[in-house]
């Protein structure tokens, strides 16, 4: 019986590993992975928090704030409120009316480069994405070309908090 189990074990042959396949979906995979990761990064958009340190260095600046209610968008300077935008009947905001108020602001503040969306919780994320959209950049006709838009940046320098 011990002779059985002796010869069972050396009549097994080790078998070899063959690792070229994998090794050309390596060759494959990397080159386009470090390709499509320069692409990610250009739809990325940095976005600060505000906090209470900045707040008082810049009491003499403005500090434009959007508030997204579940009901109205609220437009303040920090210290009043400037503008309401009601939600319409299909409960979507005017973006359009919310892009010309925030041009009339840069208007008035052309050096002025930050803004704060303040959210209430579950917002959609649709709403976010318009309301970062119009504080950010202005689409307006371009007048050499009928039927195109230019964009014109706002206030780039978005941070995203909490609704008071």
């Amino acid at each position: 019986m011990r002779r059985r189990f002796s010869s069972r074990r050396r009549d097994k042959d080790v078998g070899e590993l063959n690792i070229t396949a994998f090794l050309n979906l390596m060759v494959i995979l990397v080159p386009f992975l470090l390709i499509t990761a320069v692409f990610t990064k250009l739809a990325i958009l940095e976005l600060n928090l505000p906090s209470a340190s900045e707040q008082t260095e810049q009491e003499d600046k403005l500090r434009l704030e959007v508030i997204v209610r579940d009901t109205a968008l609220i437009v303040g300077d920090g210290r009043r409120r400037v503008a309401t935008i009601e939600q319409t009947d299909d409960d979507s905001f005017d973006y359009d009316r919310l892009s010309d108020i925030m041009q009339a602001i840069k208007a008035e503040n052309p050096e002025v480069t930050e803004a704060s969306v303040l959210l209430e919780p579950d917002t959609e994320y649709d709403i976010l994405v318009n309301v970062m959209d119009a504080v950010r950049i202005a689409k307006q006709p371009d007048p050499d070309n009928p039927g195109k838009s230019v964009s014109t940046e706002l206030f780039p320098e978005i941070a995203l908090g909490d609704a008071p």
